[in-house]
């Protein structure tokens, strides 16, 4: 009976003013807290206690865990961008604070200091030859002015013959004539006799090799031509040369004629050439008939004297002497 009134009287205590039946205390309140701590019929109010209080820790427990993800997250990402990882898109964020390094040099910035003065040096040399050769080729092709009266032979050093300039091409007076430059020999025979070749032409030669060839040689092209040319210019009405350079090209047409002679074999078996002699025909390009220019249709022939070649021969004949000694040995 007392373990039976003790029980009933724990129900009655929950009944009473605090419990969930008093009469201080509304339904709704009592329903509440029978909701929140329910409790074994018969257990003791000690583990009630127990039970009541382990259930704010357990309810705790995910509270506690659920506030440190949301509260850590942003630490985590945080944490993710300042050591550079890879955002959404796959670029990679640099550290804040990271510096970056420097591109690296190219061209002469990215020599030794020795090396860049000395690609400074060479470059201000080329500067200096270029803006000489430039000034050089002007005072050339300029008119006659102080400069060219008292260093036109410097000039003529630098430019002839490798950049020589005219302005044929050009003005005032471009060429409109046709030049045929031929040449004939008098030749001594094996028996002793002389004889003069008719004229070969050796412009119509060179013009026959050019025509129809798509990759003709600069021999064909401008050996003859440069030469008559260069005769023309140091050479006065008189034929005679003006200069070294009127001997020099006198020497140079007498080679090419030798050259031209020997091949077409004017000589003959047996057969030297003894002198040399050149005519140019020169007749003037018709003018369109629009223009209502008249120019005369004769041609004009310019004839040079005899040139003997008997210094060239006797050079071929030594050396073609000392070619046969030399194969006479060797054999």
């Amino acid at each position: 009976m007392d373990a039976y009134d003790k029980g009933s009287d724990a129900r009655r205590g929950q009944d009473g003013p605090g419990g969930p039946a008093g009469p201080d205390r509304p339904d709704g309140e009592a329903d509440a807290a029978e909701t929140a701590a329910p409790e074994a019929d018969g257990a003791p109010e000690a583990a009630g206690a127990r039970e009541a209080a382990d259930v704010p820790e357990v309810a705790s427990v995910p509270e506690a865990a659920g506030t440190a993800e949301v509260a850590g997250a942003p630490e985590v990402a945080g944490a993710a961008e300042a050591a550079g990882a890879p955002d959404a898109a796959g670029a990679v964020r640099p550290a804040p604070g990271t510096v970056q390094p420097a591109a690296p040099r190219t061209g002469v910035a990215a020599l030794s200091p020795r090396y860049q003065v000395g690609a400074v040096v060479a470059l201000a040399v080329v500067a200096v030859a270029v803006c000489a050769h430039i000034g050089m080729v002007f005072l050339h092709l300029a008119p006659s002015n102080t400069l060219t009266k008292q260093h036109g032979d410097v000039v003529d050093e630098w430019v002839f013959p490798e950049f020589e300039q005219n302005w044929k091409l050009f003005a005032p007076n471009p060429l409109q004539q046709n030049v045929s430059v031929q040449v004939r020999a008098e030749v001594s025979t094996a028996d002793g006799e002389i004889r003069t070749t008719g004229w070969y032409d050796l412009s119509a030669e060179d013009g026959r090799a050019i025509d129809g060839n798509p990759l003709p040689s600069h021999t064909q092209q401008n050996e003859l031509r440069r030469a008559w040319d260069f005769f023309v210019a140091s050479h006065d009405s008189d034929d005679r040369p003006v200069g070294l350079r009127g001997t020099l090209s006198e020497t140079y047409l007498r080679r090419i004629a030798l050259l031209r002679l020997d091949r077409d074999g004017a000589a003959g078996p047996g057969g030297a050439v003894e002198r040399v002699q050149y005519r140019s025909r020169t007749t003037n390009v018709e003018p369109p008939p629009w223009s209502g220019e008249k120019v005369s249709d004769r041609p004009t022939v310019r004839e040079l004297p005899w040139w003997s070649v008997s210094a060239e021969t006797r050079g071929a004949k030594s050396g073609q002497t000392g070619q046969a000694a030399r194969e006479g040995g060797a054999a």
